[in-house]
């Protein structure tokens, strides 16, 4: 029968321990019934550490254009101050301690975008993983419907069999 391979589908996804066999009516209700998918933002929201929220706040402001603009504007600022200070500036023309600063700020942001890109992996892997389970549910669903269907067609092509040969003995 069709419907044990299903089963054990279903046991499998519905997580459910216990070694046992459900009847037809049974599976299509505990399908249709057991909600498989969840809200992985939220779940993957819950989860998170303090750093973890820090990287991510991190990650959105120094990928946006807020950021460029003002670290384009300090660029700007200290280039222009120690060059119209020419003889007091702290950081003059090869600007070895601007290169030193922005070398810096690299080492630190590469490392805080790697954790906040490791854990949108994370965060998609979750949603992948609520896709996989949500639409092999609904492959078991639409395969149980089809099966049903096709048992319908084969009851009503007996019973139009049968009235046929009904008509048949009469004439």
């Amino acid at each position: 029968m069709h419907y044990n391979r299903n089963s054990d589908l279903i046991l499998r996804i519905l997580e459910d321990q216990e070694e046992r066999s459900l009847e037809d009516e049974e599976i299509i209700r505990l399908l249709l019934e057991e909600k498989l998918s969840k809200n992985s933002s939220a779940e993957h929201s819950n989860a998170q550490t303090i750093s973890g929220r820090a990287a991510d706040a991190i990650a959105r402001f120094v990928g946006s254009w807020p950021f460029i603009l003002l670290f384009l504007t300090c660029l700007l600022g200290w280039v222009v101050l120690n060059t119209l200070l020419l003889k007091r500036a702290v950081d003059p023309y090869p600007y070895i301690l601007l290169n030193l600063i922005l070398s810096c700020v690299a080492a630190i942001q590469a490392p805080v975008i790697m954790m906040s890109q490791n854990r949108q992996e994370e965060k998609d892997r979750l949603r992948a993983q609520n896709d996989y389970k949500t639409n092999l549910k609904s492959e078991i669903l639409i395969e149980e419907l089809y099966n049903r269907l096709d048992a319908l067609s084969k009851k009503q092509e007996e019973i139009i069999n049968m009235l046929n040969e009904g008509q048949g003995m009469r004439g």
